[in-house]
């Protein structure tokens, strides 16, 4: 993290990850939303949704900040390397506002389905467009799903080398790696969770979905937003002290 600016983590990550919920966030609502073209679409579309929402993302801010995107795998990388604990709150600031001006510019970018909504007859719940929830409610294993899921993302994440590769004008083949792993989570185990691995991707969207004002949206479930902030955390913990002790 050393090689980057606090000014240009900062920008970085926001630009990074309002990209990757403009677009994860995006598949979410064509999948889900009426007079969507791409209406009832299946998993296997969302799960690539977000891998290319990652992809461009971190390729974006890649050059600025080394585009993590997700205050799990800042967590992570710090651990790993050891030092740098100062440029994490920088990071982890720059996510949570670009999270949030991602999933209001996927509100922009449905906004005519969005008002659709108002049609009581047959209006829908909107927070899983934006973020996660379990398909059984269990607090203990929806925890442990997505502290498995970050761990599978955060091992392999810092085995291809990312702390290294990701310096100012990196282009490597790592994030691309990345990318096509989150799509692998995605459709191995995003089907108890969603599969948020990410607090700022759950987070961010949440706040943005309690208010804008979005017709007929639904309740933000406030108690269940724990659970994709500290399991992602743990996990990316865990997966950076594994690595520390094998590699």
């Amino acid at each position: 993290m050393d090689q980057f600016s606090n000014g240009d983590i900062f920008v970085g990550e926001i630009i990074g990850t309002a990209i990757l919920i403009l677009l994860g966030a995006g598949v979410c609502a064509a999948v889900n939303l009426r007079f969507s073209k791409a209406k009832d679409a299946d998993w296997i579309v969302v799960a690539f949704g977000w891998g290319f929402g990652v992809m461009a993302g971190a390729y974006t801010a890649g050059t600025l900040s080394g585009g993590h995107l997700n205050p799990a795998v800042t967590l992570g990388i710090a651990i790993a390397e050891g030092d740098n604990w100062g440029k994490v709150p920088v990071y982890l600031a720059g996510q949570m506002i670009g999270a949030v001006i991602g999933a209001t510019l996927c509100w922009v970018a449905y906004r005519a389905q969005f008002e659709a909504n108002r049609d009581k007859d047959n209006a829908s719940p909107t927070l899983g467009i934006f973020s996660t929830a379990p398909e059984i409610r269990k607090p203990v294993d929806n925890l442990l799903t997505e502290v498995v899921a970050t761990f599978v993302l955060v091992l392999p994440l810092l085995s291809f080398g990312e702390t290294k590769s990701l310096g100012p004008g990196a282009t490597g083949t790592g994030t691309l790696l990345v990318a096509f792993l989150v799509v692998g989570i995605g459709l191995s185990l995003g089907g108890p969770t969603g599969y948020a691995i990410n607090p700022a991707r759950d987070l961010g969207p949440r706040i943005a979905h309690a208010l804008l004002p979005i017709p007929n949206k639904g309740t933000s479930d406030w108690g269940y937003a724990w659970i994709p902030v500290a399991g992602p955390l743990i996990g990316g913990a865990l997966g950076a002290l594994v690595y520390e002790l094998a590699f």
